[in-house]
């Protein structure tokens, strides 16, 4: 298996010098030295040198409120000196974050309301959403739980375990949190077990962004746990093609020789992927690399991301515009994600 740290990690490390000096390749190929140098204090991007003071100070506040990581690796995908640049969008403070809007939420899923016990969100008769962990590489300025997850501790696995035994008509289990793969390898394994053993659940499913902000942690013994504990699928997040890169592409690979096939749920984001173009560049780059385009997610209205709502009227205009562009295995779903329904509701 090749290991998804790097075809072109040279050129990446070069471009990572201003802001880390001189690293080895073995550093930059090692995910935690990846973890314990990522970028947490955006004053030191070129980025905010031309923002005006007002709405540095703004930015500033909203980076307070909201905490801002980004790995070296995602930010070496960036122009560090453009705010407009599609990969430091995701990632780097804006001011606009602190707009007051009147239909944003903290929990805009209603996820708090929908937990039988600590960690467990069950909004789905037949499914539930474990919360392994509040941890993320990269804390995307989108994410729908950026209100929820700062100092969130693992919850204990015992009686999320129970409830899920007493009610076996929940057959599958989603690993989420933060992200369930920057958990402890005996952690995760423990938690994979003890899901498998139950009678009722029959498939697992991660929800991780690491493919995409860290790939070099899809490393040969982590694919190796994966795999002992299929069916197992693993849903990632690509929102834009400069993305795609060799090194995420690898880590994908891993996976799905393994047998753990790969989705992706993109988010509708403005100023980052608003654009047929661009969206087509990514669903088909994608479909390149047998990473399955599953969902097209409109922005929720989570509390600190409005700059990023493209709207449902835009989004069917892009929408149909893929559909005359893209083949069905290119195309994704086009959903809202709303609390109190049956599923995903489709908007195209």
């Amino acid at each position: 298996m090749r290991e998804p740290c790097a075809a072109n990690f040279r050129r990446r490390m070069i471009a990572a010098q201003p802001l880390f000096g001189r690293v080895r390749a073995r550093d930059w190929c090692d995910w935690r030295w990846q973890m314990s140098h990522s970028v947490t204090d955006p004053d030191r991007l070129p980025a905010w040198a031309g923002i005006p003071a007002a709405a540095r100070a703004a930015a500033i506040r909203a980076a307070a409120q909201y905490p801002v990581r980004i790995t070296p690796y995602y930010l070496s995908l960036a122009r560090w000196d453009d705010a407009a640049d599609p990969v430091l969008m995701q990632c780097l403070a804006a001011p606009q974050e602190l707009q007051a809007e009147q239909i944003a939420l903290a929990d805009p899923l209603g996820e708090r309301r929908s937990m039988p016990a600590p960690g467990l969100i069950r909004r789905y008769r037949n499914r539930a959403l474990l919360l392994m962990t509040g941890a993320c590489a990269v804390r995307c300025r989108h994410c729908n739980r950026k209100g929820l997850l700062s100092g969130q501790r693992p919850a204990r696995l015992g009686p999320a375990l129970r409830y899920l035994g007493a009610h076996p008509e929940i057959r599958e289990v989603i690993l989420s949190g933060g992200d369930p793969l920057l958990c402890k390898p005996e952690v995760l394994e423990r938690t994979l077990a003890a899901l498998r053993r139950l009678p009722g659940v029959e498939a697992l499913r991660i929800g991780t962004r690491l493919p995409v902000v860290l790939p070099m942690r899809v490393d040969r013994a982590l694919v190796r746990l994966l795999s002992r504990f299929r069916p197992l699928w693993v849903n990632t997040h690509f929102n834009h093609p400069n993305e795609l890169t060799p090194e995420s592409a690898a880590a994908c690979d891993a996976l799905i020789r393994a047998g753990i096939p790969v989705s992706n749920q993109a988010v509708l984001l403005k100023g980052v992927n608003d654009s047929a173009d661009v969206l087509e560049a990514l669903f088909n780059g994608l479909q390149r690399i047998m990473v399955r385009p599953y969902y097209l997610f409109e922005c929720d209205a989570v509390r600190g991301a409005a700059h990023f709502r493209v709207g449902v009227r835009r989004g069917r205009a892009l929408f149909r515009e893929l559909r005359a562009r893209l083949g069905g295995l290119s195309l994704p779903q086009y959903v809202l994600d709303e609390p109190g329904a049956a599923g995903k509701r489709p908007l195209a």
